[in-house]
């Protein structure tokens, strides 16, 4: 639980509110899939999620880059659940080697902070051979814009030199605390 003081001069009068933000009661995994459209470029050992307690699922992923990978787009969407899975704010393509050089899409590195301190996939390009994303789980403090309670999917379709070689899809969901 965090704390944070508004203070605003009116008419001279000092009016001091305090807000109270409390953590999110719910936010984990509840799917991943990945498939690969090209298997002499790229093949996948694991992709599972593990349970680990009621509130915390980790993710682990291991895909294995044949061939050297230097021009790498990636095109990310975000979708919500309501009646089926619909498109939901975000519709982005990103060059993935420019953004691990310079990490200048806020969006994008918001996504990218999730995963940094739990994966290889942290050098520039070329990529080569066994990527890993080992027991990465949600942290709601590094979640910094608000969120809507519910069911997202996160899809996110890699090109290697423009031609579609894996997708990868996690669903997650969000509760946030209700104060009665």
């Amino acid at each position: 639980m965090s704390k944070f003081r508004l203070t605003s001069a009116l008419c001279g009068y000092i009016l001091v509110v305090n807000l109270i933000v409390n953590d999110a009661a719910i936010f984990k995994f509840t799917n991943v899939a990945c498939e690969t459209y090209n298997k002499s470029w790229v093949t996948f050992s694991q992709c599972r999620l593990k349970a680990v307690s009621r509130d915390r699922v980790f993710l682990n992923i291991r895909a294995y880059i044949h061939y050297p990978a230097h021009r790498i787009m990636v095109h990310g969407k975000i979708f919500k659940r309501a009646n089926g899975y619909k498109p939901w704010l975000y519709d982005k393509k990103v060059d993935a080697c420019a953004f691990i050089r310079r990490k200048s899409n806020p969006l994008v590195l918001l996504v990218y902070n999730f995963f940094k301190d739990f994966s290889n996939i942290n050098h520039t390009c070329p990529y080569e051979g066994e990527q890993i994303i080992k027991d990465l789980y949600l942290q709601q403090d590094l979640l910094r814009v608000p969120l809507p309670s519910g069911d997202y999917m996160l899809t996110l379709q890699w090109y290697f030199d423009k031609k579609p070689q894996f997708d990868t899809n996690v669903s997650f969901s969000f509760v946030e605390n209700i104060i009665p």
